[in-house]
């Protein structure tokens, strides 16, 4: 039996165990991709037998995400080193580096691809959703640690993925809740918010998440909708041949432009190759079913290179020194911040 290719929509689980219903849709010839929530999640060794559950239902590649930025978003927190924000990393950028390679590599131990990170967001001191998730609120600086946090997931064996273009920050509303609207005109969005997203598209990104805001500036949809935001600017202009994922398509940021299969097509028609459906079953069920099944080689090998390649076990990474040092200082980091 051919091995099923990766498809087009990434999904998520209601518990921290597979479910009859989870691995019908999981063999889903759309399903490509499966993100794990806190729910999901209780210890290492639930995680691992977790995630080989997933891939052995799959019967073909499947990627398996987790947001792990640290601070306010860290969804597996028993078992791995607590993170501080990115805003910490501005009190001792020597570890950012540091730090992108341990949490790569901790969660790649327990065989998830990828983290959504790191966050490329410039802080304009008034997003909700943003604040210390970003790095900094000076673009140079942002674009600086961000690179390096990426340089140390790579020298892990995680693909990066850049959230949120062409950037959230400077908007107050929370995306996950209504649909903000940043009316700053193009060319200050280009010489601030857009540097970070430069910066590492030059460097190799593997993946970019845009942001469900509405920059009437430049297009009346939000960025993950927009042809002009994701073919003209990111791909043409900007030269990004990666991967793009949509920001999860139940966020209210998304809830304008039409129903779940409406959201789905038009995101895949604006450049989307991953879409994400999760926190509502039935939605991410009727997207699965009603999308046309179809092949597409760039976004297939865009999609491949999000494939983890770990290193070590957990029992052999927490022996090494680079370990023991890292997690010593994160520690530390912490505890500064705070």
């Amino acid at each position: 039996m051919r091995a099923l290719p990766i498809g087009p929509v990434m999904i998520d689980l209601e518990g921290p165990e597979l479910s009859p219903l989870d691995r019908e849709k999981i063999s889903h010839p759309n399903t490509g991709a499966l993100i794990l929530f806190a729910r999901n999640y209780d210890n290492p060794e639930q995680a691992q037998a977790l995630t080989k559950a997933i891939r052995d239902t799959r019967k073909g590649d499947i990627l398996i995400a987790v947001d792990q930025e640290g601070g306010r978003v860290q969804r597996f927190q028993n078992g791995f080193t607590r993170l501080p924000p990115a805003a910490a990393y501005a009190l001792q950028p020597e570890l950012a580096e540091a730090a992108g390679w341990l949490m790569a590599a901790e969660i790649l131990a327990v065989d998830v691809d990828f983290s959504f990170a790191p966050v490329l967001d410039v802080d304009c001191g008034v997003s909700e959703i943003i604040g210390n998730r970003s790095f900094s609120k000076d673009a140079d600086q942002a674009a600086e640690l961000t690179a390096a946090f990426r340089r140390g997931m790579r020298s892990a064996g995680m693909a990066a993925t850049g959230k949120h273009f062409p950037g959230h920050g400077a908007v107050a509303l929370d995306s996950h809740l209504t649909l903000p609207v940043d009316t700053r005109p193009l060319a200050e969005i280009h010489s601030k918010d857009l540097l970070p997203f430069q910066r590492l598209i030059a460097q190799g990104l593997e993946a970019i998440m845009p942001a469900h805001v509405v920059y009437p500036e430049v297009d009346t949809l939000p960025a993950g909708f927009s042809k002009i935001w994701l073919q003209q600017i990111l791909r043409t202009e900007l030269g990004f041949d990666g991967a793009i994922f949509s920001d999860d398509l139940s966020m209210e940021g998304a809830a304008g432009v039409g129903d779940f299969l409406d959201r789905a097509r038009l995101a895949q028609q604006a450049g989307c190759d991953m879409l994400l459906v999760c926190n509502n079953p039935s939605a991410a069920e009727k997207v699965l079913d009603k999308l046309p099944v179809t092949q597409n080689s760039d976004r297939d090998r865009r999609l491949r290179a999000m494939l983890g390649r770990h290193q070590f076990d957990r029992h052999t990474l927490f022996k090494t020194e680079k370990w023991q040092n890292i997690s010593a200082q994160l520690h530390q980091l912490m505890e500064a911040y705070a």
